[in-house]
């Protein structure tokens, strides 16, 4: 009967120490989850900024071709061409940000 007991009070010892290092790594797992969630905001932030920093420079890129444009009729129409193929772009972009916006 002494060997019963002490087997019961091993498993009963066992039990325990498994609902502590239960109960550490749901802790563990719930910090984890926030931090997780964390990194995700983080990288969203960080997916719309390089977003804006790519729309500034198509814009910057729109303004200097602007800017260069020379006197000669052949280079004049390449030149608006090029400008209408961009705000084409632009406006398809748009169009994608505006389906996101409304999801």
């Amino acid at each position: 009967m002494s060997q019963l007991a002490n087997q019961l009070n091993e498993v009963i010892e066992k039990t325990a120490k498994l609902i502590d290092l239960c109960a550490t790594l749901q802790e563990e797992n719930n910090v984890l989850q926030l931090e997780n969630q964390s990194l995700k905001q983080d990288n969203e932030v960080s997916k719309k900024n390089i977003a804006e920093l790519e729309e500034r420079l198509r814009v910057l890129k729109l303004a200097r071709s602007l800017e260069g444009k020379n006197e000669g009729s052949e280079n004049t129409d390449e030149k608006s061409l090029d400008i209408k193929q961009k705000i084409n772009d632009f406006v398809r972009e748009i169009d994608k940000c505006i389906v996101l916006l409304k999801k």
